[in-house]
């Protein structure tokens, strides 16, 4: 017997009811979502922001995909948004069977801890530390622009599939970043410091805006004052901050299945490795991992958006290309397990295929060591990248350089950027740190409508061989 929305949940009603109309596979993710941000400018309360959003996003498979999205829970737009997501796929003439996966059947219980609920923290209390840490930012007159920021975002989750998929997850997040610009001689630059992950206000706590605030108001006047870089090829070792960037954008983002597949090409690019699994893309120093369930991570998650359980994948292993970042439909393509890298924004979206907690491995060297040279650059934080469509050729600013002679450090130097082509400069890495530093990546974007997610990425220190130049 069908059961009725009056007799049934509103969840397994909107599946069954895509079924009847002809979906061969049917899932929905209904959210609750609660945001908090508050920014402080130049001694200001610029802004002071709090949401709750609730909705449902429906997704069928009938040859290709259809979807839609309604924040009123109840039966006729319920109906009404099934109709639709199904009217969509049915529309798409030149149609494909598309595949996807086998991935389980799973029913779980995921749950983020945390010592300190952001939400139950006076507003007072975080306007008063963010306008104390833009106070500490300006330690002298050079500086001239100065922010804060805390935000925090709590999730409750459920996800139900046509195949018996039923997760629950309940998820908080805290972030928080302190930001100087100062001006010297016609020279103008900045520098900002930041913390987040999975948990509470304990994560601002344990950053110490104020003294964050502090540091970054000096090093950004020490940076204006500071000469330009000049160009040269020449050993560089860089820092976790400035490895988290580039294991983001030249690791992380070539390693998403779809774009592997050509069909990120028009707004989000390809990746340079396609094609290339088994093959040698690096030094054997070079081991990368993408993997959600790094507790406390800004990317940590215990299923994807499919209902998929996440795991730990093995990019990259002594310089060879393993294993991509999948969806249940690029597996079927690639005839490999989903491995759990589906996630949306929020339930207006389609997920999309996404990295998690990204990052390279530590390797056997004391950090010491990597400085152990004649001559070389140490570049410290990264600022702007500059990529090509493939993540073939880029070009990353560093926070801050200095020159490495016979292991003491010089500096610090301002507009040094690397440039490289990416196999060339990994097959160049000689020594990978022992140390490791994960860091936030509040705000990754990728898709049309674009979306933005966050994410963790991180490394140790590692030395490669690469040109130096000044963007100033």
């Amino acid at each position: 017997m069908t059961l009725t929305c009056d007799i049934m949940k509103i969840e397994e009603y909107a599946i069954e009811l895509a079924m009847k109309l002809g979906a061969v596979y049917a899932d929905l993710r209904m959210e609750n979502l609660r945001k908090e941000a508050i920014l402080v400018k130049d001694g200001k309360v610029e802004k002071m922001t709090s949401e709750l959003q609730r909705g449902m996003g429906i997704r069928v498979l009938l040859g290709t995909w259809g979807f839609a999205s309604t924040t009123e829970l109840v039966k006729p737009t319920i109906n009404q948004a099934v109709k639709t997501a199904v009217s969509m796929a049915k529309a798409v003439k030149h149609r494909v069977e598309g595949r996807i996966a086998g991935a389980g059947i799973t029913d779980a219980r995921t749950h983020v801890s945390r010592k300190i609920d952001p939400f139950e923290v006076e507003p007072s209390e975080k306007i008063e530390l963010c306008l104390e840490a833009d106070r500490q930012a300006r330690v002298d007159g050079h500086v001239k622009r100065t922010s804060a920021v805390i935000a925090a975002q709590k999730l409750q989750n459920l996800f139900l599939s046509s195949e018996g998929a039923r997760v629950q997850s309940d998820s908080v997040i805290t972030y928080a970043e302190v930001f100087a610009l100062a001006k010297k001689g016609g020279v103008t630059e900045y520098f900002d410091d930041l913390a987040g992950g999975t948990g509470g206000f304990e994560i601002v706590k344990r950053f110490d805006m104020p003294a964050r605030a502090k540091d970054v108001g000096k090093r950004a006047v020490a940076l204006a004052s500071a000469k330009a870089m000049p160009k040269r090829k020449l050993p560089v070792v860089l820092d976790p901050d400035f490895v988290a960037l580039l294991a983001h954008e030249i690791i992380g983002h070539p390693s998403e299945a779809d774009r592997v597949l050509g069909r990120e090409a028009a707004w989000a690019g390809k990746a340079w490795w396609a094609g290339m699994l088994g093959r040698k893309i690096g030094s054997k120093l070079l081991n990368a991992v993408d993997d959600p369930r790094v507790e406390g991570a800004l990317g940590y998650y215990e299923y994807d958006d499919e209902g998929v359980p996440a795991r730990r994948k093995q990019l990259i292993r002594d310089g060879k290309l393993l294993e991509h970042m999948h969806s249940r439909e690029t597996a079927a393509e690639f005839k490999v397990e989903p491995n759990g890298n589906m996630r949306a924004q929020s339930f207006k979206y389609l997920p999309l295929i996404r990295m998690s907690n990204t990052f390279i491995e530590p390797g056997e060297h004391e950090v010491e060591e990597l400085f152990d040279i004649k001559e070389g650059v140490y570049l410290k934080g990264a600022k702007i990248p500059s990529i090509d469509s493939r993540r073939y050729n880029f070009q990353i600013s560093a926070k801050e350089a200095f020159l490495i002679r016979r292991g003491e450090l010089v500096g610090p130097f301002r507009d040094a950027s690397v440039m490289g082509i990416a196999p060339e400069f990994f097959s160049s890495m000689d020594a990978v740190g022992r140390d490791f530093e994960m860091r936030p990546i509040p705000n990754c974007g990728k898709g049309d409508p674009m979306q933005a997610l966050h994410v963790g990425n991180g490394g140790p220190h590692l030395r490669a061989v690469a040109t130096v130049a000044g963007v100033g």
